[in-house]
């Protein structure tokens, strides 16, 4: 009995020892090219096309971006979410093609389960987070938020639960292959997107210098590298050139320093993001602090020289997006190559073909993730501080007793360090 049984699991084990020429193909994506597009520029060579069709592309997708910043956080909120769960979509789609001949149960639906939960969960702590008036106003709100946590938790196990009651003896190991599968998905994505919008929170140039630095990094790379591209830069992307990544790193750090003195200007783009509950609606509107406030720099004696200046007026933001820009154009792309390396793996070019001549949307944001979480730790690290007005609405929704512990905890205090008088009544 034994034997049998050693048998079948060096039988049913076989999946582990398959190298990557073993692998299923996935299916060819198809060309999703616009005929106009194809007319239009079928006289021209296939590097050529490739070049147009990304170029107007690209062009037509800023011009959407520019009209999702006008109509405000909440429209950039909601194309995060929509662009989280399309990425999600076409990396969980490539697992199906690969394994689908195994006709592993209720893969797909557990895989989107698992999204809802985990969306559920971080949007759960944002609401908590962020709109604390709002919540304080409707019982059915404060209930799920104060039972938060152990909800999400309760989903995510019936999902779990869900999964062990899935396990067919002879697809084991695939089956926990691809629940890790599902799970690495959901930290790419998932957690990445929520940092992005934990970012736009902070003020909206905080989304938006980072996410245009990735853009045109990406765009002058190409660039450099179709028109002076010789020395390949890595073997996991062939097309990826030197003098495209040096070219990049310059134009992108120019760019980034540029483009923040204009952004510095302007109240909607430097104030944090805040939900106000009489207007049922987000506003940007304080006193900007003094990284948006133009100061005068001293000249290094070195650059005095070549410059002829001996002090310049800049805003303080200024000198941060000079790091966001060098981790953009340097560490950036590591995120593309990563991605690289995933689609060589499984044998494909792209990870769909939703932009024609660009490939999925998780080809366009493969950077963009790994930005994210740069941007959200250098915020934590070097420029947050005691958010007084966080505090304040949490102190809100506490109960009055609760409240009143807390003033004469303060005033006490105060007291003590000589900032009240002793005989000052409350």
């Amino acid at each position: 009995f034994l034997s049998q049984e050693v048998d079948l699991d060096e039988r049913f084990g076989e999946l582990d020892l398959r190298n990557d020429s073993d692998i299923p193909d996935v299916p060819p994506s198809t060309d999703s090219t616009p005929e106009i597009l194809k007319r239009a520029l079928s006289g021209l060579s296939a590097r050529w096309k490739n070049w147009w069709i990304r170029g107007i592309l690209t062009l037509a997708m800023i011009s959407m971006f520019f009209l999702i910043i006008y109509l405000g956080s909440f429209m950039l909120m909601l194309l995060v979410l929509s662009i989280q769960v399309k990425c999600f979509h076409e990396i969980i789609t490539i697992g199906y093609r690969v394994y689908h001949s195994y006709d592993l149960p209720w893969f797909r639906s557990l895989s989107w389960y698992f999204l809802l939960c985990v969306n559920y969960f971080f949007y759960g702590e944002t609401v908590a987070d962020y709109f604390a008036t709002f919540v304080q106003r409707r019982e059915q709100l404060q209930f799920l938020i104060r039972y938060h946590r152990f909800i999400s938790f309760a989903l995510y196990l019936a999902g779990f639960c869900m999964f062990v009651l899935s396990l067919v003896k002879k697809h084991y190991r695939l089956q926990f292959y691809m629940f890790a599968w599902t799970h690495v998905t959901l930290l790419i994505t998932v957690t990445q997107s929520h940092l992005v919008i934990q970012n736009l929170f902070e003020g909206m140039i905080w989304f938006l210098v980072p996410i245009s630095s990735v853009i045109c990094n990406d765009i002058t790379a190409y660039i450099f590298g179709f028109f002076f591209g010789r020395t390949p830069l890595i073997k996991l992307s062939p097309k990826k050139t030197w003098e495209g990544f040096i070219g990049g790193f310059f134009s992108t750090v120019v760019f980034g320093f540029i483009f923040s003195y204009f952004l510095a200007q302007h109240q909607y783009f430097v104030c944090p993001v805040e939900y106000n509950s009489e207007t049922n609606r987000f506003v940007t509107e304080c006193e900007p602090s003094e990284l948006f406030r133009m100061k005068k720099y001293s000249v290094p004696p070195l650059l005095q020289a070549v410059l002829g200046w001996e002090s310049v007026n800049m805003y303080p933001f200024q000198m941060h997006s000079i790091a966001l820009a060098t981790f953009a154009s340097l560490i950036g792309p590591f995120g593309g190559f990563f991605a690289s390396g995933f689609k060589r793996a499984f044998k494909i070019k792209d990870f769909a073909d939703t932009i024609p001549g660009h490939g999925g949307i998780m080809d366009r944001f493969d950077c963009q993730y790994l930005m994210a979480t740069f941007v959200h730790v250098y915020i934590t690290s070097f420029i947050r501080g005691p958010n007084p007005s966080k505090l304040l609405k949490q102190l809100l929704i506490l109960q009055p007793d609760q409240q009143l512990d807390v003033y004469k905890t303060l005033k006490s205090h105060l007291v003590e360090k000589g900032i009240l008088q002793p005989s000052l009544r409350g």
